[in-house]
């Protein structure tokens, strides 16, 4: 027997017949994001090449390339197969990688797209290197510089000349520049410490220029930078092309950073959830538990009512599995009893300020926000499949 649930939304249904707990897109902020950061990029004279693990969406990453973007940035290979498979035609692999398995993905995929990876190991080139040339594919290989973040990437200009002889010595490997990425900076909440920090990272990615330099080795991409970094990073004279991701969504935190040389761009994703429960005086409980969002950054920071409702302020204050549980603010003359009032009836936007989510499996179709009738906002909700372990978008349409 096949039993399948119905969809969460079906494509023209209003905001408030979305299943929930869903994920929804505020398409004006949306795509007011994705323009604004191309024109910065543009104006800065740099390439934009947007990492695509916030979104995992083949359609996002359309959209990001057709207002201006080269390509994309994928964190794991299997990550870059729905995007090639969709005809995202250059992917960027911002990691290193080791194994048989893994060096015959790349090689995969380097015969359908154009494909650059990261390595900070001679060994990782000489397990690539001749895979590549049976399979008679080329890859770009650009060696990682540890510009700060302590994790990956070679720490001194010994090991990265090391990397580029090696993959000099492979004919089926370019070399493509270096990729310098402080993840770290992207976080730091005052506005001066970020630009230091920025700064800092982009004075050690010029100093391993340098070092090229006076080999005589010719380096014409410097790949980095975030989110939280880009306006320093567009203007260092030190990067050639950017990889913020989270820009197109914000979340709680980087919508807390203070923000002086760019516009900071506006949050776009949203939860909506159901209260199911208000038998609690004083609280409220709804269906958006540890299973519909993340905890790891905090607990969500806003609860907004749908449509702007008159109804009593939440607090969200505690995740379970399924359950999240909300408290009353205390207004004057309120005694903290609205929850028990408003009871279980009614979707409202539970947001988040777009904390990763985390074992999400499928999510609302499709909507559009007539139901926000103040702001009339244009509000799409992403459907995921999963191919494998990597979710792909199925949909991001409007009427």
């Amino acid at each position: 027997m096949k039993l399948v649930p119905p969809a969460p939304a079906r494509p023209g249904d209003p905001l408030d017949a979305i299943g929930t707990p869903s994920l929804v897109i505020d398409l004006d902020a949306f795509e007011s994001n994705v323009r604004q950061m191309a024109e910065f990029a543009a104006a800065a004279g740099v390439t934009l090449r947007p990492h695509a693990k916030a979104h995992k969406s083949s359609e996002i990453a359309k959209r990001q390339i057709a207002a201006g973007a080269k390509g994309v940035c994928c964190q794991k290979l299997s990550e870059a197969y729905p995007f090639a498979a969709a005809g995202i035609a250059n992917i960027h692999v911002s990691n290193e990688f080791i194994g048989a398995d893994k060096t015959a993905m790349a090689v995969e995929l380097a015969a359908h797209v154009r494909l650059s990876v990261c390595v900070d190991a001679v060994a990782q080139v000489e397990a690539l290197g001749p895979a590549a040339a049976r399979a008679g594919v080329r890859i770009d290989v650009l060696p990682e510089v540890d510009v700060g973040q302590g994790r990956c990437g070679v720490t001194d200009d010994t090991q990265l000349l090391r990397l580029v002889d090696a993959i000099a010595a492979q004919p089926a490997l370019r070399f493509g520049g270096i990729q310098a990425y402080h993840g770290g900076a992207q976080h730091v909440a005052a506005h001066a410490e970020r630009r230091q920090a920025a700064q800092l990272a982009a004075g050690r990615a010029a100093a391993s220029l340098r070092a090229l330099e006076a080999r005589g080795v010719r380096c014409e991409v410097v790949t980095g930078g975030g989110t939280g970094t880009v306006e320093f990073d567009a203007r260092s004279g030190v990067y050639t092309e950017l990889q913020p991701g989270s820009y197109i969504f914000m979340d709680g935190d980087y919508g807390s950073l203070e923000w002086s040389g760019m516009r900071r761009p506006r949050q776009s994703l949203y939860i909506a959830s159901t209260i199911m429960s208000a038998t609690h005086p004083g609280r409220a409980v709804c269906d958006a538990g540890l299973k519909g969002v993340a905890v790891d950054s905090g607990l969500p920071k806003r609860v907004a009512w749908l449509a702007d409702r008159a109804e009593a302020p939440l607090d969200y204050i505690a995740a379970n599995d399924e359950h999240g549980v909300m408290a009353v603010r205390d207004r004057e003359g309120d005694g903290g009893r609205a929850a028990g009032r408003a009871g279980p009836a009614g979707s409202w936007p539970l947001r988040p300020d777009g904390q990763p989510l985390r074992r999400v499996r499928v999510l609302s179709r499709r909507a559009r926000g007539d139901a926000v009738a103040d702001r009339r906002a244009r509000i799409v909700a992403l459907s995921l499949r999963v191919r494998g372990s990597t979710p792909a978008c199925t949909a991001l349409t409007r009427k």
